[in-house]
């Protein structure tokens, strides 16, 4: 068996460095609009519910995240059970309306912010365009770790080779009746194993990549919860975000289930979730006396960030998630199940949707 961890760590780095490189760029950059220091509030009262903000947000994501992993101790959230179907179907849903509803139009607002020069910002939909350069770059990421995958787990060196003796024309009835049993169960056994493999490998880079997504959007909301300058502003966030990132971590949580990590790799995975948006407070309250949100820099670097973030969301929670399980054999035969996950998917995209109206 090949090592997918020590594999899957080349992707992760490919999508991580660049933002890393470019988060401090986030507190540069000239000003080109005034901000409101009327709304300001108290320093010290403001620094008290940040702080409770980083350990509410911390405890939601990682309640939200560990929720579908115990799915390996509570037989009825066993992925081969009917009910799998639905909770997936939910945390799809969260997942779409997080790259529709919150990201997406939160790009848009940025890139086609007054504070920014009207060429070229004025002069093509850049947030349309970042996001859909990001659905393709997933979809090519998909595709040829995918395929590299394959080609280590597949390759001819590891085939069985056939069995000779069934070519033997002067064969014996018995002896050829034999032979031709064993191999075709032999053969059965290889398929059904290669075909465990082969959706184990799709599930362990649909759940990294996801994460990627999500860690990306975690951070720069993070950074604007601990940037802002007003209360007011602060207690609905504080709020929002917590359910926000518990219904998101449910909908990484059950991709981590499904893709069978180590022990180790499974921690590793629900932990950094768990700190990325605590991080980008921490952050945020570090920047906040030099950080200008309307800043020209500023402003371009979370929308650029929030609509590749988008891009990424939306292709995995249609193509990976839902396309997926929706056109499932064992799910289209049943009009119970069909209709419960419909049900779930709306639930779950309501829900998120409906969190837009306080962040």
């Amino acid at each position: 068996m090949i090592n997918f961890e020590a594999s899957s760590n080349t992707i992760s780095n490919l999508f991580f460095v660049p933002f890393v490189l470019l988060l401090p760029t986030l507190a540069l950059g000239d000003c080109t609009c005034d901000t409101d220091e009327a709304k300001r509030s108290d320093s010290s009262e403001m620094l008290h519910y940040k702080l409770g903000s980083i350990a509410s947000v911390l405890v939601a994501g990682a309640l939200g995240v560990s929720l579908p992993l115990l799915s390996r101790r509570i037989p009825t959230l066993d992925p081969k059970n009917d009910i799998f179907f639905m909770v997936k179907a939910f945390a799809a849903g969260v997942i779409l309306a997080t790259g529709f509803v919150h990201i997406l139009p939160d790009a848009y607002e940025s890139l086609t912010s007054p504070c920014l020069k009207d060429n070229p910002w004025g002069k093509f939909p850049f947030t349309g365009f970042v996001a859909m350069m990001s659905s393709i770059g997933t979809l090519m990421v998909d595709s040829f770790a995918t395929g590299f995958y394959h080609r280590q787990h597949f390759s001819p060196s590891k085939q069985v080779p056939a069995d000779e003796e069934i070519g033997d024309e002067h064969a014996g009835h018995i002896h050829v009746h034999t032979h031709a049993t064993h191999g075709h169960a032999h053969g059965s056994a290889v398929s059904s194993e290669d075909a465990e493999t082969s959706e184990l490998i799709r599930q362990r880079i649909i759940s990294q990549v996801l994460e990627i997504g999500i860690v990306v959007h975690s951070v720069i909301i993070g950074i604007s919860l601990g940037t802002a300058g007003s209360i007011d502003t602060i207690k609905p966030l504080l709020v929002a975000l917590s359910f926000h990132q518990f219904f998101e971590g449910m909908g990484l949580g059950g991709c981590i289930s499904q893709a069978e990590f180590e022990s180790k790799s499974t921690a590793i995975m629900a932990t950094f979730f768990s700190l990325t948006t605590p991080i980008g407070i921490a952050i945020g309250m570090g920047v906040s006396s030099t950080y200008k949100e309307n800043s020209p820099t500023a402003l371009t670097v979370e929308g650029v960030f929030n609509s590749a973030s988008a891009g990424i969301l939306i292709y995995m929670a249609l193509v990976d998630l839902l396309a997926a399980d929706f056109m499932n054999p064992r799910l289209q035969k049943n009009l119970k199940l069909q209709l419960g996950a419909n049900i779930s998917l709306l639930l779950g995209s309501g829900c998120m949707s409906l969190l837009a109206k306080w962040a």
